[in-house]
Order: structure tokens, then C-alpha cells, then sequence
């Protein structure tokens, strides 16, 4: 089956799914029901039994400090994981580990990082959540080179776009590197919890499943002045999901396994979905907890399954999770959930009081929206000692600007949805150089997104607020900045955004990865 051919039926329209294939059709249902998108890969290794691997916690990358800057240097190379008990797994990575070193900034003093690329396959780097001149931002065909030079430029352009229709050649944007590059993060932004990942054109989803992703997290005196837990008990959880073969490397459904035709095969287009949840790396893992307050930054690093967390059993009188950041760094005050949906992309910052439960409680964090090995992700098994009051979430975190719509200058309407050859914003599949948008730099705009299907919407450079949902009020996950925002089938939302700082080009798109790779990105221009 020819690529622009996969949907077999007419684009989707925003309040209906008229014409759509019956396997997208059935997804849109399953994702309406509370199901995840995507289709299931199974794993033909043995796995473990959940709850049996330690919890690991991504090492801290120390930088090279000077005057004027802190400085990293990643190298990104193959390396063998022993993800699951016994076996050995091919991995791509960024220092030799999956996930990435957590690489540590802070608010207002710049970052410089010198990736060199070792592997077998072109990469781009994008900062996500990262607030960079255009030139580091990640731009999808800013790739860097083996530094073996098995690979010339002429050939990684052609793997990016051979056979997918409307991934043409760039028109004078992106640039090719020749086996390392180093980005430049001013780090003119707040205190958040943002991650870096491949971001390479058509095949970002193999990047990232096979390991490209790590942490990197920025702190300021406004954070730091609050009462939150730290060291040791502030813990970043990056949740994946993948599928493995039977002799423990991944399993991912490539059209073409030799890596110079991009896409998945036609079953997988809606999304790739694992059946083992790693947590860091790990598959359902364990962690033993003292019970004090513990901050966890969680950060859904899957392709395409969305999450929605919950603990196992509740702690007495509920809101387990208190909610004190975004994607975007701290709310104004806390909020308090039961529960927790995070779309691919998306970054929730809470505390837990594991206090809350008797020691020797094993307590499972579990999937909702999944059944069988995905329905799982981790236990807390709560330790004995008395309880300790250390830390806390004070009812008053950071006071955020409110970005005013009265003041925006225009409304921008972008339709996520499936076309003729594939996943297209506003009808078009993405061509690099083609912008959608040119947004004046320190302009309120209005941007209106909409949906078909499951469409977790990704911008680049600035975070946004989410203004409405469906004509009616924010959701009880829009609260604070977000770049990142998880769009059910069918719906909309609108948000205010305000770029600032540096002209460029820039992107936004679904995070959804397999979307991605297939067409549903665009370029706005800022200046």
C-alpha cells in the first residue's frame, strides 16, 4: 500500500468522523471511549513480573563552568541496556544511557550543549519546553551527521523525505552538521521541568523509541525559596512505553528496516503502542519510599499513549496528587487531583505525601486508560518509621502574568486532522520553509486548535495558556504555561500566545510521534 494512500477515505471534518476509514474510525472510538490511540505492539520476550527492578534515577551531567556559561558535552552513541532481567538491548543514546543524563540550568545564566553524534543515523536535538534562539531550537532538518561520515548530507536528506508526500526539500531553512553541534539555551525562562529528544524529519518515532530522550531541568531563587522536597526526594519519572523481540532488542514496525524509507507500516499509522511501561528506563519498577513528601516531576515520554495515573489504593479522603507545576514551570497555587491525564509531551509537577499510607503498603500507580501490561507503571512500597513533615506545597507558589485575549491582535485557526495522504495541519502535510503563521514578536495572539482524532498539539519556542475548551471553561489539566496540550477526538481549544525574543522559523505539531513523522507539522515564522 502506497503511504498516500493508507487513509481510504475523505478528510475528517472537526465536529464529525464522516468518511473516515473503518481501522481510524474504530481508533476514534476506542480514544472516545477512554482507550488509548495508536495500535498495540506485543512483546515476544519473556518480561518481568511487574514491581520486582528497582526504580533508577537518571544520573546528573556536571557541567564545565566558566564565567559565562555552563557547558555539556553529550556524546550520542549506541550502547547495550539490560532493560529487561537477562537480555541485552540495542539502544541509541545519548552518554550511554537510557534515559539521557538530566543536565541541570539555571534561570538566567546561559547553557551551552555540544552534542556529538556518534551513531549509525543522522539526529536532531530539540529542547522541549526550551525557550531558544531558532538556530538551537531542534528545527527538524538542522540534522547532524554520523561523525564516522557513513552518511552524506545529500543521503540523510533523502531518507527524510523519500516517499512521503509533502516532505519536500527544505527552501532555505535548516542546516546539516557535519558529527557534532552546540546549542545555545539563554535560559531566559522560569523554573521548569523540560526534556530534550530527537526530533530528526520522519523519524523522530524511532529516535526516541529506540532512546534518544533525557531530562533536563532548570531552577530559579523563586522555586528555591519555596518549602518543596529536594535531593533525594524530588524525582524526575520519565513513563515510555515499548514492545521488545524475543532476544530483548525493540520491536517497532518499520516499513523499512534498513532505514533509508521512512514510516511504519500501514497498521501502526495511527500510533505505535508498547505493551511494557519503563519508568527511567525500567520496566515497571519499584521504589522504596520513606514516608515523607516526595516531589515527582512526571514527564510522558511515549509515542502515542496517553496516561491517566492514579494510585492504588487512594490514600484516605483522596487527592493523592497535588499539582504544583506545568509544562511550564510552577501554577500560581496548588491543584488537587485524584487522577492524572497526561498526553504524549505533557510534564506534571506534583507532590505526594506518602505519609498518607501505613508503612509496608505497596502502592501501584496505574494506567486507567490501559489494560493488561500498560495498565501498570510502578509500586511505592512505603517504608516503616514514623512520619516526617519536612515539606509541603504552600497554597501560594509564583504569581503568573494572565496573557489578555481582549489585547490579541488576530485569531489563528489550526486543524489537526487526517487528510488524503496522511496527517496534515490545515489540510497540508508539512513542508519545510512553508510557514502557517507570522506572528510579530511581542503580540497576544489567539490560536484555535482542532481536532479529528487524538491530537496531543506540541509549540515550539513560547509556553501558552489554555483559554477555553469546546466554546467552554479550561480543563482540569490547562492550568499554568503549557507548550504541550492533549486534544481528545472531535474537540478544540483555544490558547493565548505570546512569542518573544527571537525571530525565526519555528514549529508546532502533533506529538503524537508517529503523526509527526507522517505530516501533521507546520512552520510559523516569528519576527
Amino acid at each position: 500500500m502506497r503511504r498516500r494512500h493508507f487513509i481510504g477515505g475523505a478528510a475528517l471534518g472537526v465536529t464529525g468522523l464522516a468518511g473516515v476509514s473503518l481501522p481510524l474510525l474504530a481508533a476514534a472510538r476506542r480514544a472516545a471511549d477512554g482507550e488509548s490511540p495508536g495500535r498495540l505492539l506485543t512483546s515476544r520476550a519473556e518480561l518481568p513480573r511487574p514491581y520486582d527492578v528497582p526504580l533508577p534515577v537518571p544520573r546528573t551531567l556536571t557541567p564545565a563552568s566558566g564565567a559565562a556559561a555552563d557547558v555539556y558535552e553529550i556524546v550520542q552513541q549506541p550502547a547495550e541496556l539490560e532493560i529487561l532481567p537477562g537480555l541485552r538491548t540495542p539502544a541509541w543514546t545519548y552518554g550511554g544511557t537510557f534515559p539521557g543524563p538530566t543536565l541541570v540550568s539555571r534561570t538566567g545564566r546561559r547553557t551551552l550543549v555540544r552534542h556529538r553524534n556518534t551513531l549509525p543515523q543522522p539526529t536532531v536535538t530539540h529542547l522541549h519546553g526550551g525557550h531558544p534562539p531558532a538556530h538551537s531550537d531542534g528545527y527538524p532538518t538542522d540534522v547532524i551527521l554520523p561523525a564516522d561520515g557513513r552518511i552524506t548530507a545529500e543521503r540523510a536528506l533523502a531518507a527524510m523525505t523519500h516517499g512521503m508526500p509533502g516532505h519536500g526539500a527544505p527552501a532555505g531553512v535548516g542546516g546539516i552538521a557535519g558529527g557534532e553541534r552546540t546549542h545555545t539555551y539563554p535560559m531566559d525562562q522560569r523554573a521548569a521541568t523540560l526534556w530534550y529528544h530527537d526530533h530528526r524529519m520522519s523519524w523522530t518515532g524511532l529516535g526516541v523509541w529506540r532512546g534518544l530522550a533525557g531530562f533536563h531541568l532548570v531552577h530559579d531563587d523563586e522555586e528555591e525559596r519555596l518549602p518543596l522536597p529536594r535531593g533525594e526526594h524530588d524525582i524526575p519519572l520519565m513513563i515510555t512505553d515499548r514492545a521488545f523481540e524475543e532476544d530483548g532488542s525493540f520491536r517497532y514496525p518499520l516499513i523499512d528496516a534498513g532505514l533509508t524509507r521512512p514510516g511504519v507500516t500501514d497498521a501502526y499509522m495511527d500510533g505505535v503502542l508498547g505493551d511494557v511501561v519503563l519508568v527511567n528506563g525500567a520496566p515497571w519498577p519499584v521504589h522504596r519510599t520513606p514516608r515523607v513528601r516526595h516531589r515527582l516531576r512526571l514527564l510522558n515520554a511515549s509515542n502515542a499513549r496517553p496516561y491517566r495515573l492514579r494510585f492504588d489504593p487512594q490514600p484516605a479522603g483522596g487527592d493523592a496528587f497535588v499539582q504544583i507545576g506545568s509544562d511550564g514551570g510552577l501554577l500560581e497555587r496548588p491543584v488537587r487531583h485524584d487522577a492524572l491525564r497526561l498526553g504524549p509531551g505533557e510534564r506534571f509537577d506534583v507532590v505526594v505525601d506518602f505519609s498518607r499510607w501505613p508503612p509496608g503498603a505497596g502502592v501501584r500507580l496505574v494506567n486507567t486508560l490501559a489494560r493488561g501490561g500498560a495498565h501498570e507503571v510502578m509500586e511505592f512500597r512505603i517504608a516503616g518509621g514514623p512520619a516526617r513533615e519536612d515539606a509541603g506545597a504552600p497554597d501560594r507558589l509564583s504569581r503568573i502574568e494572565r496573557l489578555d485575549p481582549g489585547r490579541a491582535v488576530v485569531t489563528r485557526d489550526f486543524r489537526f486532522r487526517q487528510g488524503k495522504d496522511g496527517w496534515t495541519v490545515n489540510d497540508r502535510m508539512y513542508r519545510p520553509g512553508r510557514a502557517l503563521a507570522r506572528p510579530a514578536l511581542g503580540e497576544v495572539e489567539i490560536w484555535r486548535f482542532t481536532t479529528s482524532l487524538h491530537h496531543p498539539v506540541h509549540v515550539h519556542l513560547n509556553h501558552f495558556q489554555v483559554l477555553a475548551r469546546n466554546g467552554g471553561a479550561p480543563g482540569p489539566y490547562d492550568a499554568g504555561w503549557k507548550d504541550t496540550v492533549d486534544l481528545p477526538p472531535t474537540q478544540s481549544v483555544e490558547v493565548a500566545v505570546r512569542f518573544t525574543d527571537y525571530d525565526g522559523t519555528y514549529m508546532l505539531h502533533c506529538h503524537n510521534l508517529e503523526h509527526e513523522d507522517m505530516g501533521m507539522m507546520a512552520d510559523f515564522i516569528t519576527g
